[in-house]
């Protein structure tokens, strides 16, 4: 697993960290995703992933997630500095968050319509910074983006 870590562009060098990233990593599925289908946890984990991976943002799966988090409502992620408290109350809808956060950790799955996506919204809100930004995909309750000219997954 590390190797492919490594091979990825993702900033895990050990056990360790691995822990930290799948924590990180479970913990905005569950938050910005657990209403969502298997397949929308799935993308907004690839989300985060290909952040790490795209030189972008940092290289750390929870520097990623984290970014801004001391300014309100200036993170990458509205759960990171929302302000409320970010506790774990569904055991059920972790569990599921857990197991797609190994999965996409690991590779073993990558949604080909999310591909590059580097950004997402709720369908509810029109943020600006879509501008400028190329539409991928909808899946659930979020849209999905990538950057112009950006290849993260050799595609």
């Amino acid at each position: 697993d590390q190797a492919f870590h490594r091979m990825t562009g993702i900033s895990i060098q050990t056990s360790t960290d691995l822990e930290r990233a799948h924590q990180c990593l479970a913990e905005a599925i569950y938050h910005e995703a657990r209403g969502e289908s298997e397949r929308g946890q799935q993308a907004v984990a690839q989300v985060v992933v290909n952040r790490a991976r795209s030189g972008r943002y940092p290289s750390d799966v929870c520097d990623v997630i984290y970014q801004n988090r001391h300014v309100r409502n200036r993170c990458q992620f509205s759960y990171a500095c929302d302000g409320r408290p970010d506790s774990i109350r569904n055991e059920q809808a972790w569990d599921l968050a857990s197991r797609i956060a190994d999965d996409v950790l690991s590779g073993r799955v990558f949604l080909d319509e999310i591909g590059d996506s580097t950004h997402y919204h709720a369908t509810y809100v029109a943020p600006r910074w879509r501008r400028g930004l190329n539409r991928t995909e909808q899946i659930g309750s979020h849209i999905f983006y990538r950057m112009p000219g950006v290849t993260i997954n050799g595609g």
